[in-house]
């Protein structure tokens, strides 16, 4: 009986290729207007949305925000700067009692260290006080460029940046703004379509517009007045009028800002 030829296994198959994201061609001076014209009328006095009554505790904030709603954050804040009002205070806490104060925000453990070492280097770098430029803020643990721009354009009106967190990741690529994925690269972008006066503002515009409407899991294009000049709208269905208005919150003496 002949002997059987072995079985070939049958070849291996080739994984499809990843879907490259939409990139955009360098958007038109006036695309740029009709987007930032467009969120301007739906939110005609953006604030943030993180509270806060100092540099300070804006900082602190904006460092919880890592990762974290504004929401969570305003929860935790209120405990955190009861206990410790000012860098001084801070900078002597007990790592492992910021832990336990800040660990419904997540990554509670590097975030209070970075706490801690942050007011730490105000103190001995500062006077205890909040720097006011990006490279100083850079040199702070727990610092990085979002984190300088969302401090230096809300505590003091610094435009030294434009604030590049998720939501303007996101919406910045939707809307065709930038062809880039990395944040450095977004801010640098921004900065060129937009006048510096815009800078602040542009970046609390984005943010909004991503919770309140374009949802990052289900985007509402349906009701969405930038549709129209949004190369990555679903038109099928009607524009409306206006986002949902953000639920007023009760009870706050602090101003707001956003991660």
């Amino acid at each position: 009986m002949p002997a059987r030829s072995p079985r070939r296994s049958p070849p291996a198959r080739k994984p499809k290729p990843k879907a490259k994201p939409r990139r955009a061609v360098k958007p038109t001076p006036a695309h740029v207007r009709a987007v930032f014209d467009g969120l301007a009328k739906l939110y005609p006095a953006p604030t943030c949305e993180l509270d806060y009554r100092t540099p300070f505790e804006l900082l602190c904030a904006t460092i919880l925000s890592a990762q974290c709603t504004d929401a969570r954050v305003n929860l935790t804040t209120p405990e955190l700067f009861r206990r410790w009002p000012d860098a001084r205070a801070l900078a002597h806490a007990d790592v492992r009692d910021v832990e336990e104060v800040v660990r419904s925000t997540g990554f509670f453990r590097n975030k209070a260290k970075n706490l801690v070492g942050m007011a730490r280097a105000l103190v001995e770098h500062h006077g205890g006080e909040v720097p006011r430029t990006m490279e100083e803020m850079l040199e702070l643990p727990g610092v990085a460029r979002k984190t300088g721009n969302v401090v230096l354009g809300n505590a003091y009106g610094i435009a030294s940046g434009i604030a590049v967190d998720t939501h303007v990741m996101r919406l910045t690529q939707l809307l065709g703004l930038t062809a880039h994925d990395e944040p450095i690269k977004i801010e640098q972008d921004l900065m060129q379509l937009l006048p510096r006066e815009e800078w602040i503002a542009s970046s609390h515009l984005l943010i909004l517009h991503g919770r309140r409407v374009c949802d990052a899991r289900k985007p509402a294009c349906d009701r969405c007045t930038l549709a129209p000049v949004c190369p990555s709208a679903d038109l099928r269905a009607g524009y409306g009028d206006a986002p949902p208005s953000r639920s007023s919150s009760s009870g706050s003496s602090r101003k707001k800002t956003s991660s």
